[in-house]
């Protein structure tokens, strides 16, 4: 049996090593004095060596030392080990052979088959030298070299962020970089390639002469960013080339010139600054166009701009623990301006929508805003400024708030319990131009605003039509009506409730509750020709001040029956409201900007108000009754659905009496009983999940709205599926039906590959039809198709790669192209090395498709 022995250099270290037994004393003392002396020269505090190992050999021929078997070695926070390590005392190099590995500080490893190192292990050889970092990095060389404990220099040497596989360790990575020469230098965390070659499984893709880039401990650093891509009919062909510059460590600039082939030089800068309490981004961007004719001609495009750019800021600072303020602002010089050269920032883009009037829905919104909470208490008060960015839109119909605040409060009243409530919101906003709409048909279409108003003709169909509304001699109610009043116009409203449950000795549960609010409106109306002078034909404008009142008491019942059976456990509810209040007052005297939005179903038939906002209150004395059913199964499925009425007890139906917006009509709300409401939703296990909603008319159960969803995942295959169709809207200018499918699936081919695809159909062909409305001519067979998505990607720890085709009529209809726009983005990122992304972008006929990237 071989005796372990141990051999420490100072005494003051012995205990953190462990027992030391002295086999030759001046050995010993030698290899410890000479680490210890070279320490201190250097100024250094004592170091402290220890060495582990089964045997000690000393060798006074060749004045070496010699640790034999699993010989560990303990100094300045690094571990070498080795089946051998020997120390040359003439020469003061230390050997280490035989599965040899030394461990950083840092917890970076470094394997070779033999190691030739000062006695302070910064400077050395190693051959078949490997590296892995903490942050799953890999270098292998056949030979390295290091010097000062700073640089590593690897020679014929390869780099990967890719583990190894696990099955075939000598399989070449998913990715490498193969170099003459690898220089890392810790110090600068930058690594240095030189005749490098990056290799996908082993075969070579690309070469590149000279490059670095920050090693993987790096976060921030200056230097060059992977570059973009550009291919557009609109700008040329072109690349972005960022530089980043880490001014301080808590700011930076980022410049990214963008040359193009058509249009010139896109210049781009962006400046970020972290402070203690909250931080800020500027960002300004802009280019002199070369061929500013590309662009389609106003009001479709900006061919008309030789310079175009815009400015975006966003911040947010803490004030205390409570306290919080920011902004989020951008401005252009056109709208076209984000769609065209699609910035990165810009993040407004909605989906097609198949089933509204509106196809294509792009808003730019500046906000300034401060915020507070407490334990019980929320605050929030906001300003906003709406750019609308699509060739619809028109600017002076666009509010700008100034401000909107909100304030809620909940108190636990001792003396009667329950919870009380205060809320309180004030909106100010100011418009320049009414908003109209229209709501009569011409050859069965509802007729639209023209490019130059005061020359309307309502039967000619020559001229582009740009806005769904009224033109002049058609402003009367029966033929318009307002989506916004042109002035300032300022409410303040306050509310105070209360509520509590109590629940008797049969289970059943009782929820009293009443409320109290006032409002009060400062109108200001425009009424500025050639538009604004008609407001007067839809409402009062001479009053300056509107104040309105709304108290209310009310109880909720419910009385749940449950059974217990072998399948599962059974709840049926019953549920039953009553709410008393007097008549809604000044109906259209106070305008309503916030509570447009109104869609009458399942999750709203037990709300004291159905309205969305503060501008329209319920009035009159209402019930609301329904039931609903809970079927939990063994195995953790459900089933849940509920079935509904509402009815106009007594007083005035707010819902039937309109204001300027017509909110409420065709809302089935607007009769006596109301439509019927249901939701169902069918869970039979946790990996299907299918939900219905609907409405359904009142005398004769037809179908007004539904919607319908169904979720599924099967192992590597998730799916879903959302089918809509709702009624026409008469009342409110909507003559057509709306109805769309919406599919999405995604199939993991392997835990790493999977396969994308999605597709929304316009089943009404609303959308077609409007589009080639807008273009000025009719088509025989509208394309029912609204969008496509095809794509695959991969993903590993090392590697993002994804390819999608698109093919969707938004862009052509935001952007005034004259045909669907198809676009394929290819897009590769390598793991601590940067990534690269190209997109091709086409469309039938030249057209201003914009720039789609990368």
């Amino acid at each position: 049996m071989v005796k372990r022995r141990y051999i420490a250099a100072l005494a003051a270290g012995i205990a953190s090593v462990g027992p030391v037994l002295w086999t030759d004393a001046p050995v010993a003392q030698t290899l410890t004095e000479r680490l210890s002396q070279k320490s201190q020269k250097a100024g250094q505090s004592k170091d402290r060596l220890a060495v582990e190992s089964r045997e000690l050999v000393y060798d006074k021929d060749k004045n070496t030392v010699s640790a034999v078997g699993n010989a560990v070695l303990y100094y300045q926070g690094r571990v070498l080990e080795a089946d051998r390590v020997t120390y040359d005392r003439e020469h003061n190099r230390v050997y280490a052979e035989g599965n040899a590995k030394m461990t950083e500080a840092n917890g970076q490893v470094v394997y070779g088959s033999r190691f030739e190192l000062t006695d302070d292990f910064k400077d050395g050889f190693i051959d078949s030298l490997r590296i892995d970092t903490i942050d799953k990095t890999h270098f292998v060389a056949p030979r390295g070299e290091r010097t000062g404990g700073e640089t590593t220099v690897f020679e014929r040497g390869t780099y990967t962020a890719c583990d190894a596989c696990k099955e075939d360790p000598t399989k070449p990575p998913l990715w490498q970089v193969r170099a003459k020469r690898i220089i890392h230098k810790n110090e600068e965390r930058t690594v240095y390639y030189e005749d490098a070659t990056l290799e996908f499984y082993g075969v070579p893709i690309a070469y590149i002469p000279y490059f670095s880039a920050p090693d993987s401990t790096v976060k921030r650093k200056s230097g060059f960013l992977a570059p973009r891509y550009i291919a557009s009919s609109a700008i040329g062909y072109g690349v972005s080339v960022p530089y980043f510059w880490a001014l301080a460590p808590n700011y930076d600039l980022t410049l990214t010139p963008t040359f193009l082939t058509r249009q010139g030089v896109l210049g781009d800068v962006e400046w970020r600054h972290r402070l203690i309490n909250g931080s800020y981004t500027v960002r300004a961007s802009g280019i002199f166009q070369a061929d500013p004719g590309a662009f389609l001609e106003p009001p479709y495009g900006a061919g008309n701009r030789d310079f175009r750019g815009a400015v975006e800021s966003r911040g947010r600072f803490l004030i205390n623990d409570k306290w919080v303020w920011g902004w989020d602002v951008s401005g252009s010089t056109d709208k076209w301006y984000y769609s065209n050269y699609k910035f990165r920032g810009y993040q407004n883009d909605s989906a097609l929508s198949a089933f509204g009037n509106t196809i294509g829905f792009r808003e730019s919104t500046s906000t300034i805003y401060l915020t507070g909470q407490g334990e019980r208490s929320w605050f929030d008060a906001r300003a906003y400024y709406f750019r609308g960015l699509s060739y619809a839109d028109w600017q002076k119909v666009q509010p700008v708030v100034h401000p909107v605040v909100d304030y809620d409060r909940r108190f636990t009243p001792a003396f009667i319990g329950g919870e009380l409530s205060v809320n309180a919101n004030l909106t100010s906003l100011t418009r320049s131009q009414t908003d109209y709409q229209s709501l009569v048909q011409e050859n069965g279409v509802t007729p639209g605003r023209y490019l130059f108003p005061l020359a309307y003709d309502p039967l000619s169909r020559t001229n582009p039509r740009l806005y769904d509304t009224c033109a002049p001699g058609f402003y009367t109610p029966d033929k318009c009506y307002v989506r916004g009043p042109a002035g300032t116009y300022t409410r303040m409203t306050a509310d105070v409730s209360w509520r509590r449950t109590f629940i008797d000795p049969l289970g059943q549960t009782w929820t009293p509750f009443l409320s109290a609010r006032g409002d009060v409106l400062f109108k200001s109306p425009d009424l500025s020709p050639p538009f604004n002078q008609y407001l007067p034909n839809f409402f009062d404008t001479n009053d300056d001040v509107v104040f309105r009142g709304m108290p209310a008491v009310g109880v909720t019942y419910r009385y749940p029956f449950v059974a217990d059976t072998s399948w599962g456990t059974h709840v049926i509810e019953p549920i039953g409201q009553i709410i008393a209040r007097p008549n809604e007052t000044n109906i259209g005297k106070i305008v309503n900007e916030d509570a447009q939005s109104l869609v009458f179903d399942d999750t709203n038939l037990f709300s004291t108000t159905k309205f969305s906002g503060y501008d329209r209150m319920e009035g009159g004395t209402r019930a609301n009754i329904g039931a609903q059913y809970t079927f939990t199964m063994l195995n953790g499925g459900y089933i849940s659905s509920l079935f509904g009425q509402s009815y106009q007890i007594a007083g005035l139906n707010s819902y039937a009496n309109p204001d300027l917006t017509r909110t409420g009509l065709n809302s089935g709300l607007d009769t006596a009983r109301s439509d019927y409401v249901s939701r169902i939703q069918i869970a039979p296990t946790s990996n299907i999940v299918l939900t219905a909603r609907s409405r359904f008319n009142e005398e004769d159960f037809a179908l007004k709205r539904v919607e319908m969803q169904a979720q599924s995942t099967f192992g590597d295959l998730t799916t879903s599926i959302i089918y809509a169709r709702y009624a026409p809207q008469p009342e409110l200018g909507i003559y057509t039906k709306r109805e769309g499918v919406s599919t999405s699936v995604r199939y993991n081919i392997t835990p790493n590959w999977y396969v994308t695809g999605s597709v929304l159909l316009d089943l009404s062909r609303h959308a077609a039809e409007r589009f080639y409305q807008i273009q000025g001519y009719q088509a025989s067979n509208p394309v029912g198709v609204g969008a496509i998505s095809l794509g695959a990607g991969y993903h590993d720890e090392c590697t993002t790669f994804s390819v999608v085709y698109q093919n969707s009529a938004k862009g052509s209809l935001a952007e005034g192209t004259k045909e669907r726009v198809q676009t394929v983005l290819l897009r590769l990122e390598l793991r601590t090395l940067g990534g690269a992304s190209y997109s091709y972008n086409q469309s039938t006929i030249q057209t201003s498709d914009g720039i789609t990237h990368y």
